[in-house]
Order: C-alpha cells, then structure tokens, then sequence
C-alpha cells in the first residue's frame, strides 16, 4: 500500500502517546488480544457503539489497523486529525463509495489489516429518529429536551424492535410510551412473559448487518476477527470491555456468512457481561 509507511508512523505514535491516554483515562479491560493473527490480511470487525470504539481493537494489536470511517469525521476539525494519523479510510455514506471500496481491498491484498463495523453506524438513536419517535410520545413527555436526554441513551436496534411489536400489535401504544425510557428493561419483561423469544430479543442487539466485510473477506481469502464491545466510556470506568474472538473463514454463501459472524459478536458481547 503506498502509503502503509506513513500510517505505520501515525499508528505508532497513536499506540505510544494517545494509546497511553486513551487507557488511562477510560481503563478498558482488553481479553482475547492473542486471537489477532499477527500477518496476512484479516478484517477487524464488532460491533459499534461510540466514536472511539475503534480504539479498542486497535489497542489489542501491534499491527496497524486501517480503519473504514464516515468520511464526516474527516470534515470535522476536532477530530480529522485523529483519524488520518490512525490510517483510517473516509468513507461517504450517501453514496456507493467505489473508491473507498478500492482502498479498503488495496490494504487486505497487501496482507494489511482492515477494521470496520458491519452495522455500518453507531447503535444510537439519530437526531431525525428521535424526533419521529418524540411525535408518538410527546402528550406524555413534553418536555422535549429532557426526552432527547433520555433517547440518547438507547440502543436504535432496541427502540426499532419495540415499534416493530407495536405496529404488530404485539404490544400497545400505551405499552410503548410508557416503556420507551427503558426500552432493554422492557423487552427483557416481555421475554419473561413469552411475548418475544430469547433468541429475538438477544438479536437485537446489534443493527441489520450489511455485506461489505463477508464479501471482502471472501474476495481476498481474508480471515474475519470479530470483537465485541460491552461498557460506559467514562473516566476509569469500570465496565468497558472489548473481547476479541478467534478467526473466522467467510461461508461461500454470504447470508450465512454474515449470520454466523453477527452471531459470535452477539456471543462475545454477552460473555462480556457474564464475567
């Protein structure tokens, strides 16, 4: 990759200096780390909840990580810096981004490692989602600051399944409203009550999977290394975890390939909260 010495210097002194801080300041549990092949190409690939969680694999590693990123991080001045010295790879959203798309199998056919989120975005609720979500809720939490504060801390996949049940009439409006602070609490009562499976309820935890990494995977024969990442990123906090899984071959048949790897990220992330 032309540019794999530049981004071997930025991800040097990523891991030395703000590697050092990132730890210090949050004090993330690492485990698994042994499982990332040391050479070869492998895509680095888990689940996504916050803008840092690229850091966490990254950490479990010597090898540098090309991550795929938003190409607004890029835009932003705060934190584009951040992400060029780190070697990641701006990615537009709006369109089907071919050259982003070169860029990532150019770091997998030199034997390099690519990290992306299957999910394709952060686990959180959107500024437009909340304000749909708001019209349905507003007579009983007008005030609408204080909703917004609340939504922000729950899972999009949560909070999309349970106006799935809704429209299905599997629970009431009256249930939805009531319950929408505490989305998780709620779909585990129903859980209890028979309303819904385990097996739903434990697969909504993560967004719809999107192809990109099972087919890149199985274009350049590279291994998946999946990760899942459980916590609170505050100050030593106390639960921030990343588990790293063991190496997994794409399925010929990229459904099922991308079922099986959701299903050990969900199973990484439930390990995670069992220890």
């Amino acid at each position: 990759m032309a540019k794999n010495k530049e981004n071997m210097l930025g991800f040097k002194i990523f891991k030395v200096v703000l590697g050092g801080l990132f730890k210090l300041y949050y004090n993330p549990k690492f485990v698994g780390g042994e499982n990332i092949p040391t050479d070869g190409p492998i895509l680095v690939v888990g689940n996504h909840i916050h803008i840092m969680d690229q850091c966490l694999p990254i950490l479990c590693t010597k090898r540098p990580v090309h991550y795929m990123a938003k190409k607004e991080y890029f835009d932003n001045k705060k934190v584009a810096w951040f992400f060029k010295l780190a070697g990641c790879i701006p990615v537009d959203r709006s369109i089907k981004d071919t050259n982003a798309t070169g860029k990532a199998m150019e770091v997998l056919e030199n034997d390099l490692a690519l990290g992306l989120f299957p999910e394709g975005t952060r686990n959180g609720l959107k500024e437009q989602r909340m304000n749909e979500i708001y019209e349905i809720c507003k007579d009983k939490y007008p005030d609408y600051k204080k909703f917004i504060k609340k939504m922000k801390k729950q899972k999009a996949s949560y909070v999309n399944y349970l106006e799935e049940l809704m429209n299905d009439k599997k629970i009431t409006k009256k249930e939805f409203i009531n319950n929408i602070y505490d989305v998780q609490g709620f779909l585990e009562k129903l859980v209890e009550k028979k309303v819904i499976t385990k097996k739903e309820f434990d697969d909504r935890i993560l967004l719809p999977f999107k192809f990109g990494a099972v087919s890149m995977a199985k274009k350049t024969n590279a291994y998946l290394v999946p990760f899942g990442i459980s916590g609170d990123y505050k100050f030593r906090s106390k639960n921030l975890i990343v588990r790293i899984g063991k190496p997994i071959k794409a399925n010929e048949d990229l459904e099922k390939a991308n079922a099986e790897l959701r299903k050990e990220i969900i199973k990484l992330m439930k390990e995670n909260s069992e220890k």
